[in-house]
């Protein structure tokens, strides 16, 4: 079953003055249920919510990132169940940070030209609020790295593997989109592929999935070939200047137990072997350096600032990057580019060199937590 507002802390040696807390609706699900993967950090003297930002800051992604375009058309961000602050909180967000706000009163509105909330069912899901936190994450993240591009969040009925699924088909035929961010996972079966890759495949559409928040370990969409697998790092900055990236510990990776290596990862054969590796590209995920995020929906009683991490945040800001770089390149495309510039020792990635994530080690070049390093500008895109 789905968590509600419960949540559990988790030890956490790297922990800057404080502590791990897992969402219940990060934690695994029952069969047939997907979960989130975001982490938020707590100071150990005081609540997780803040009255101003703590984390990562719009500016400071960008200039780490060295994203200077400001994107179009439109991202779609797929999660489940209903954020009830939705405009609120992204107006917010957008007014402490300098960018766009959405000046209309109804978020559902379709000629909304900054956020737009989409019921897949047709029908306003349930609220849920550790899915709020991780749609407030999403939408807020996917838009500071593209502030010129529409955000649309597509609202499953709940987190089962088929509510979540038909929320994709409706989110990947919306006006305007050519990226898809789902911060969602699961666990791999013998016909997960077979029966859903399709779902992933949309002329001029890329999708991009969490590689997940238990180091080495990852899952379902994460390994589909029509899916950009995203890890996590832990960013460490100067200002808005980039210092250091190494690989984060939780950073969900690993090898496909069914599903067959694609054509643009033969160029690293040695390493996957004959099955589907992930991670492709990486971003900032380790809650210790993760992101501002506001959210008044209420989690754990909480309203505020928060500062979150974990693969939810990296997959919105790749997604919010490839827009930014004016990519309309299919998954497979998309990750065809990603390894073509890796083969050509390409200075648009930082190169992860040092860190693991359970039994896999950075590795000059690609490796499995971090794929081809994490973007330095638009130009691998």
């Amino acid at each position: 079953m789905v968590g509600g507002d419960g949540s559990r802390s988790i030890s956490d040696a790297t922990a800057q003055n404080g502590h791990i807390v897992t969402p219940d609706s990060t934690l695994p699900q029952g069969a047939g249920f997907m979960h989130t993967n975001h982490l938020v950090w707590a100071s150990n003297f005081g609540p997780m919510a803040t009255t101003s930002p703590t984390g990562k800051t719009p500016a400071q992604m960008r200039g780490a990132y060295s994203i200077t375009a400001n994107g179009s058309g439109a991202i779609a961000i797929v999660d489940a169940y209903n954020f009830s602050t939705a405009l609120n909180d992204f107006n917010v967000f957008s007014t402490q940070f300098g960018l766009p706000t959405e000046p209309s009163t109804d978020a559902t509105l379709s000629s909304n030209t900054v956020l737009q909330v989409v019921y897949a069912s047709g029908s306003k899901p349930r609220n849920n609020a550790g899915w709020a936190l991780e749609e407030a994450l999403d939408i807020e993240w996917a838009h500071a790295m593209a502030p010129n591009a529409k955000i649309y969040l597509v609202e499953a009925a709940s987190n089962s593997f088929a509510n979540l699924v038909a929320a994709e088909n409706v989110a990947k035929a919306l006006v305007g989109v050519h990226q898809v961010s789902n911060s969602w996972s699961g666990g791999e079966s013998s016909t997960i592929y077979t029966d859903n890759d399709s779902v992933f495949v949309q002329s001029g559409v890329a999708f991009y999935g969490s590689g997940g928040d238990t180091g080495g370990v990852t899952g379902w969409p994460a390994l589909s070939s029509n899916v950009v697998a995203v890890g996590g790092t832990t960013l460490n900055t100067s200002g808005n200047t980039w210092v250091s990236e190494t690989v984060w510990g939780g950073s969900g990776c690993g090898s496909s137990a069914y599903e067959p290596r694609p054509a643009f990862q033969d160029i690293v054969s040695s390493l996957v072997g004959s099955f589907r590796g992930a991670d492709d590209i990486s971003a900032d995920a380790d809650p210790n350096t993760g992101a501002s995020v506001y959210d008044t929906a209420g989690y754990q009683g909480q309203k505020g600032w928060f500062q979150v991490g974990g693969t939810s945040l990296s997959c919105p800001v790749i997604a919010g990057i490839a827009n930014a770089a004016g990519s309309t390149k299919s998954s497979q495309g998309q990750n065809t580019s990603f390894y073509a510039a890796y083969a050509g020792g390409s200075a648009n990635f930082h190169d992860i060199k040092s860190g693991t994530a359970g039994s896999f080690s950075a590795l000059t070049g690609w490796d499995f937590p971090t794929g081809v390093g994490s973007p330095n500008g638009t130009g691998g895109f």
